[in-house]
This record gives C-alpha cells, structure tokens and sequence, in this order.
C-alpha cells in the first residue's frame, strides 16, 4: 500500500487543508483518506478525520473562489454519495447526502453560493446554497462543456451556457436559468447541431465549431484562434481577431501542438506576463520546430538569439537564421510545478524557461535559460531541467531540481540567474512529488511535499526564507529597466521603464513597490499596423488586397445619406497606443454612400432564405426560383430577413432576379444545387488484398439520392488525394502489411468521412466459417459485435501462430457467417515455396479442427457457439502471380488443441444507430431543406 499525495489548497495567509488517501493496490481502490488542517502556514498539522467522520472516505477538496472560508468536500463515489460543507476555513463540517455522484463542479465567479454539479451520468445540476440542495438542470451534457454566465454578455447572472445531446443524437448548443431549466425554457442560440465538445466561453466570446477544429484564447478583447486545416496533423494556423472577435487575420502558420493529460489541444503559444503584445511560439519549419517571439501581438516575428556563452563561460557557436535558442513553452497541468516555462507580471521583463541551443528544439538535451530584458538575450542558468519559482514578487528565484532520485538541496538566486546560492532543506534526502510556493511578500514561505523512500510516508517540508532576506529594501538598491525590442525603445507604441532590485540586493520588497517608472506613447511607425481583414502582407511590407476579397464589398450594406467607414487595408495593433505619425495615413477614412443604379446584384443563400443584395435601396426586385415559381417585390430592402422557397426536390435550379429602379436595372442568376444532406458513409474494401493488383473500393452513403458528390480517396502517408465523382474506385497497393484508406465525401458544405485498414500480402489462404444457429438469435446486426466476433473466433482458433497471421472478418446479415484468412509470416523471395507449404499445413489442421468441432466459444454463460467450415473443401491458395515463387518461412511454433477456448465478451449489449433524419439542404451555405428518398440500410 502507499499513501498518494491528492489535493492542497491555501485560502488564508496561515491556513493550510490536505487530502492524502490510502490506495490499496491489491484492492485497486482507495481504502482510507485523512484531512489535515495547519493554522500556522505549515509549521504544524491538526487530524480532521474525527469532524469529518472517521469512517467518510474523501476524494476531492474544493475552495469557494469568492469567499475562501467557505470549503466544501467530496466523499468517494465507489463508497457513498455526499458533500461536506464548511463556513469557518475548514474547522468544522455539516454533511449531506446525495441521490447522484458528483464528477466536478464548477462556482460562480460572483456568487459564492451558486454551484453547478456535473454528475458520473452526464446530468447537470445546480445548487444555489453552496450545495446543501440540488435540482436537476439538463441530461445529456458533455464533460467540461458547461459555463456561468458571462458578465457584459449576458443580463442575467444565473444564465448557464451549456452543451448537451439532444433526443435525435445531435449536439446542440443551449442556455437557460438555473431556476427556470424546464424543456420550454431552454433556448438554442444556434439553431443547428455543432461539433461535440466545441463549445467553448471565454471573457465576453463564446466560440461553437461546425466544421473546423479551432482552440482559442482572449487576449485585451481581442481572440487568438488555432484553426487545423485538411493538411495538417500537429500544427495549427495562429489567426489574430479584430476587438469585436468578427474578422481575423493570420498571425503565424504552423504553430506546434500536443495533447494534455486529459486529451485536450494544447498550442504553443505562450504570452509573457506583465508586458502586452509579447508572445513565444513554436512553429514547424520543414519538419523542424523552432521557438519565434513576437513584440507586436503576431505582426512580426523573429528566432531567439542564443546566449552568448555558456555556463563555464566559453563562446557559444551559433548563427541565426541556421542556429537559435528553442524553448519548450508548456505550461504545467500540475499546481505543485513550475511549468516549463514561467513569468510574472509583478517581475516584467524576467522569463525562465527549458530549452535548448541548435538548429531546432529538442527533447533531450535541455537545460535552463532566463531572460532579463523581456527576451531580447538570454542565460543559461543550469544544465539540466530544474523547476524555477518567483519569490518576493519576482525579486529573488528558487529552484529545485527535477530528478527521479532523491534531494535535499535546493538553490536561490538574487541577482536574476547570474549567481545561485545551495540550501540544505531537509537532512535526510527527499524524492520531491512537488511544492507549493507563495510569492507574497509577508509569508516567504515554500512547502515541499515528497517521500524518503518509495514505501515510506508521505512527508511534508516547510522552508522558510524570511532570514535570508536581511532587511527591507530602500531607494538605492533598485535600478531602471528600458523594454524595447533589440534596441527599438518603443514597443506596441509606448516607451517604457520599469524599475527593479539591483541584483544581488539581498532585501525585501514593500507592499507598495512600483515597477513602472515611465510610461509615454510613441508616434506611430509602419510596425505598429497590421494588415486589416482582407488584406496581405507583401514582400514589399504592403497590405494589398487578397484574391478573395473585393475591398468595395465594404459599402454592400451602404444606403445614400449614409456613411462608412473604408479601410485603407490597415489597423493599428489593438492595444497598441502610439499617436501622431502614420496614424491619420493608416486610419481608415469616413465616406459617403454613393448613390447609384443596381449593379453588382448578386443572389445568395442563409439560413433555408435566398437573399438578394445589390447597391441602392427601393429597389423593385423579380425573383424566379426556377421550379415554375416566380415572385415579385416593390421597394425590396437588403436589410431584410430574406426570401425563404421551399424546394420539393433535389435538382439543379436556376434562380434568376431581376433589379429595377429609376437610374437603371441589373440582373443575376443563381444556379442553385438542392441536394440531400449526407448523413453517413460506410467504406466498403476488402479485408485481404494482393499486392500489385487491382482492388475495387466503393463508399456507399446515406440517403442514395444525394446529388452530385465529390469523393476524396486518401491511400496511405499520400499528401494528395485521388478525387472522383464516382463512388467507386479500382487502385493498386505496392506495399505489404496494413494499409489505410480513407474516403471523404463531400456534398455542398457537409464533409464526411470513413477510414478501414486492409492487409495486402503477395498471397493468403482463405475459408468461410460457419456457426451453430444459437448466435443468430444474439446477433445485433452493428459493426462493434461482429468486430468482437472476430476477435473472440481468433483466439480460439490456433495457439502458437503469431496473432498477425490470422484475420476473422464477419460478415453483416442473417446467417452469421464470416471469413478466416489465414496470412503468411514474411515474404522473402528465397523462402516462398516453403513458406506455401508451411501455411497449407496450417490450413489443414485449422480445417481439421473446425470440421471435429473444436473451436467453440461460449458467448454468455449457458450458450455454446461451435464454429466449422462452410464449405467441404479448402479454398485455393490466393496468390498474385501463378509463376512467382517468392515467399519467406512460416515458421510454426505449435498447434495444439486442448479442450475448448472458451471466452466471454462483454461489449454484445451495445444499442443500435439511431434512425437516419430524411431532410436535404442544398449545397450552398446554409442549405434550405428539401424532401428526399434515404436508403434504410445498416452495414
């Protein structure tokens, strides 16, 4: 047994409440937990098991973030279901039973009694006295998809932002009041389905996904959007929004990812504390990454300059653009680390971080670095990885090292890095699991918590720096700091100077230190614009329109008498606070709506409408949808809502309006594609293919009258793909072993797609099974069964053959049936006759064995299921060639039956797909929706 560090939380400058539980690993579950409490930063611990109940078992500890007296506890959901609730920082504790287990919470951020449960089932609750009641809000809702309202956004401060499945299987987004959740009060702000776990509300945006996979974050009313295109795997397309979130514009293209411990996107993007507009970034450069820093919020980027020497002092070799300092920009899923990157925003222009020197970052060889001056020049600090926190308000660092053996030191600098003193922190060396660091100025405070052995308790360590810091610090022992970008003194249009401890004052800082000395704006320079929506960047360092946008779309909306604003393709950084200079150039300029005849009329559709816009208001518009209906309008608007026309079947149509007013008349046509929404498409390939030879490959989608479709054939590690208006296709694999094929079909602006893996070998056996009729009776009929078959039929075949050589595939319908392929273990020119015979020997005892009905499986206790041959004969050797004799030794081990394999499958109780919806949708965006036939199959 080992006791396993779990929670620690500090909501008072002396209060400290820990969570440690017993874990039996011969049980597998958590036998005994213990709370603990310190009033005195630490120093001593008092047992709270008596208050809590000395029987509770407790899982985790939470901390209300508007009033930290208020704690509230959760008891072991494998035990009982219920919270402990405290109003006086953890002394005392009132319990509650509760009818569902508790998976996390979430608090309002105002409201210290509002709380949202999310529970085990998927239901979401809500409490609105810290817990002691609950009502149920909504079922269906997925994990970490559920928010409080936002303020500035939203009126009422009990609204809830939710993502939830509804009854037809789609996802939809919904918000209602935690006292008004009923099914008539719930609204959809967005009428149709979204992407499962896209919802996402952050400061005053809320971001929902259809097609694309975007993360985002919020930067000073301003949203960085991660958007991963067709073509790429683990890099993103960094775009940088407008103040109101609408247009973005690219930043920085294949920006690097990864995935964090709860499979969340995580980009590497980092933007440094206590100074707006810097950001680090890892981008891929022809299969490298490399670390990029910006000074203007993504308008310009550079490579970081590597330090100058190193640690022993000797000159660093290392020229830009072929050689830089990489950083690994991760922050740290764990409170009790530092992160491998860090800075702060009381400690300006200071940034620690792991990394390494050379022409891309590494994962190996890595040490530490720092920064001084906001990340124009660079340190190296250690040699290995360390995690480095701030204490003082920045004033003085601490470091311990990450190492799997055990420490007792620990190291402190006060002059920024350039110098680090040893502390011995424990007498008896210490394997570290983690600490918890208080930068406040009054406690100087550190506890570190690990184990003295791996069987031993754990052990808690409390490190106090008050002695080294020998007094507090007075005016002489700061010095000013200039910020500026490799020598440039104005950054995001302001000249700044931040004052700091001289290094290696060994003082204290004040409660009332202040950093900013100076503080003035700069006139605005060429850097200090970005390219507006619309617009690219040139080699020139000109914005020039780009291919898709047309800069006089800008007035569409523009009526005579009327103004607007026209861009000249630039907009100043937001937040950046430059004056004068180019700022009248660059800003964009008011004008007058010109009055003029309809010209430019264009038809469109959104929402099911189509919408005609065109130049000038009262306008007499003719609408001809094409299907033997035409309308007409006098004094027809832009600005309103749209026309909506049903269509009653799929078909090309062509939408033609007319436009007339008394300075002219103009004309459009449309040709509009009503189609069949895809719902579903199913690859249908081949389990076993030969090399070298033909294979077919047909897609077959739901509904079969869906229109024209596009297909989009992915083979393999191809960048490009085979695109075809067919849904079949002949190709030809040169490669052995498993190869990936993968179909999207695309229809107006629904993409779908499908992948399946076939085993290609120069030849195989193969040999239809046949079972006894009891599995009819259990056979659902869904691809998750009959794989399981398959796996289970596999297993009782053969001992002694490797588990590649042999592939079960059942097949869908009534009878159950499937095939047995039986594949070689290598294909090696020199070996192929013997390796033929080898695996006709296999062939024949597995025949054998199937035709005397030993190979059976039991598929729930009481059912028996024999598995033999459909045919009397063996099936022909399948080959590629009939002259070619290349092949490699099967080499088998042993085949020996002994009784029966009998194995129990969990997963046959699985529910069918729901029912297919029959709506179409035209393929323009925003389809309207049309009648259609669907083919009711299920593969």
């Amino acid at each position: 047994m080992a006791i396993r560090w779990e929670s620690l939380s500090i909501w008072t400058k002396k209060v400290i409440l820990i969570l440690t539980k017993l874990y039996d690993f011969n049980l597998g579950s958590v036998t005994e937990s213990s709370l603990w409490r310190s009033t005195d930063y630490g120093t001593t611990y008092e047992k709270l098991n008596d208050k809590v109940g000395l029987k509770t078992v407790l899982s985790y500890l939470y901390v209300s973030p508007t009033n930290k007296r208020k704690i509230m506890l959760l008891s072991d959901p494998e035990i009982e279901s219920s919270i402990l609730i405290s109003s006086d920082e953890g002394a005392t504790y009132q319990k509650y039973r509760l009818n569902f287990y508790i998976q996390s919470l979430l608090f309002h951020p105002k409201q210290e009694e509002w709380i949202l449960a999310y529970s085990l089932d998927q239901k979401l609750y809500s409490s609105m006295d810290f817990g002691r009641k609950w009502q149920l809000m909504h079922e269906r809702v997925t994990p970490n998809r559920f928010y409080w309202s936002v303020a500035g956004l939203d009126k009422e401060p009990d609204l809830v932002h939710m993502e939830a499945r509804t009854a037809d299987g789609h996802t939809h987004y919904l918000t209602c009041r935690i006292q008004e959740c009923s099914e008539t009060k719930r609204t959809g702000p967005f009428s149709r389905s979204i992407d499962i776990s896209s919802l996402v509300v952050q400061d005053e945006y809320i971001f929902i996904q259809k097609y694309r996979d975007p993360s985002n974050s919020t930067v000073e009313n301003q949203v960085f959007a991660a958007v991963q295109e067709w073509n790429q795997n683990d890099t993103y397309n960094l775009y940088i929004s407008d103040t109101r979130g609408v247009y973005f514009t690219l930043a920085l293209e294949n920006v690097k990812s990864s995935r964090g411990l709860e499979g969340n996107i995580i980009i590497d993007l980092y933007e440094v504390a206590g100074i707006k507009g810097i950001f680090l970034a890892n981008k891929k450069i022809d299969d490298q990454i490399k670390t990029f820093i910006t000074y203007n919020k993504g308008r310009d980027w550079r490579l970081l300059q590597a330090p100058a020497t190193n640690l022993r002092g000797d000159p660093v070799v290392c020229q830009l653009p072929f050689c830089s300092l990489h950083l690994h920009l991760q922050l740290s899923e764990n409170p009790y680390t530092s992160g491998s990157i860090s800075s702060k925003e009381t400690a300006p222009g200071l940034l620690v971080a792991t990394g390494n020197i050379g022409s891309e970052l590494s994962y190996t060889d890595v040490g530490m670095f720092i920064s001084s001056d906001g990340g124009n020049s660079w340190r190296q600090i250690f040699e290995e990885e360390y995690n480095v926190w701030f204490l003082d308000w920045g004033g003085a660092l601490v470091a311990l090292k990450q190492t799997s053996v055990p420490i007792r030191h620990l190291w402190v600098s006060f002059d920024e890095g350039r110098s680090w003193s040893k502390y011995s922190f424990t007498s008896t060396p210490l394997f570290v699991d983690g600490s918890l660091v208080d930068s406040g100025i009054e406690t100087q405070i550190m506890t570190v918590f690990g184990h003295f052995s791996l069987r031993s308790e754990w052990q808690l360590v409390k490190v106090d720096y008050k002695s080294i810091f020998s007094r507090r610090c007075n005016k002489d022992d700061y010095q000013t700091w200039h910020l500026h970008n490799q020598g440039e003194p104005c950054v995001m249009g302001e000249r700044k100077i931040y004052k700091k401890r001289k290094p290696g004052a060994q003082c204290s800082l004040g409660r009332d230190y202040s950093r900013t000395v100076v503080s003035e704006p700069c006139v605005c320079g060429q850097g200090d614009f970005e390219c507006d929506y619309g617009y690219e960047r040139h080699s020139n360092n000109q914005c020039v329109p780009a291919f898709w946008f047309s800069p006089s779309s800008l007035s569409k909306d523009c009526s005579i008498g009327q103004s607007y604003l026209n861009s000249t393709g630039y907009r100043r950084i937001v937040s950046n606070n430059c004056t004068d200079g180019l700022r009248e150039k660059y800003m964009a300029k008011v004008e007058k709506c010109p009055g003029k005849a309809p010209r430019g009329l264009h038809i469109l559709t959104a929402d099911g409408k189509l919408v005609t816009e065109q130049g000038q208001n009262r306008t007499n518009i003719q609408l001809d949808f094409g299907d033997g209906i035409a309308v007409s309008y006098a004094n027809f608007s832009p600005v309103e809502d749209g026309i909506r026309h049903v269509y009653k079947s799929a078909g090309i149509f062509q939408v033609t309006a007319y436009a007339e007013n008394s300075l002219g008349s103009d004309t459009a046509v449309l040709f509009l594609h009503v189609v069949c929404p895809v719902e579903h498409v199913h690859l249908n390939v081949p389990f076993v293919a030969i090399r070298n030879k033909d294979v077919n490959i047909t897609a077959v989608v739901w509904p079969s009258k869906a229109g024209t479709l596009t297909y989009f054939w992915w083979f393999g590690n191809n960048t490009k793909p085979l695109i075809t208006l067919e849904s079949s296709i002949s190709y030809v694999f040169a490669v052995e072993g498993m190869n990936t094929v993968t179909v999207q079909v695309a229809a107006g602006n629904t993409l779908i797609q499908d992948t399946k893996e076939i085993a290609v070998h120069e030849y195989f056996q193969s040999q239809l099974l046949s079972f006894s009729p009891n599995l009819d009776y259990h056979n659902p009929d869904i691809p998750e069964w009959r794989q399981d078959i398959g796996k289970v039929i596999r297993r009782a075949l053969v001992t002694g053959i490797p588990d590649e050589q042999i592939l079960v595939a059942v097949f869908p319908g009534l009878p159950t049936s499937a095939e047995l392929f039986i594949l070689p273990h290598k294909n090696t020119t020199e070996m192929r006759k013997s390796s033929e015979a080898d695996l006709e020997q296999v062939v024949e005892i597995l025949f054998n064995a199937l035709n005397q009905n030993l190979v059976q499986f039991e598929l729930k206790p009481g059912v028996e299921v024999i598995v033999y041959v459909t045919q009397l004969t063996l099936a022909p050797l399948v080959d590629s060639s009939t002259g070619h004799s290349s092949s490699a030794m099967l080499m088998l081990l042993s085949v020996v039956f002994v009784g029966l394999a009998v194995f129990l499958i969990y997963k046959f109780k699985r529910s069918l797909p729901p029912a297919l919806p029959s709506h179409c949708s035209e393929s323009s965006p925003r389809a309207q929706k049309s009648s259609c036939d669907l083919l009711q199959q299920i593969v």
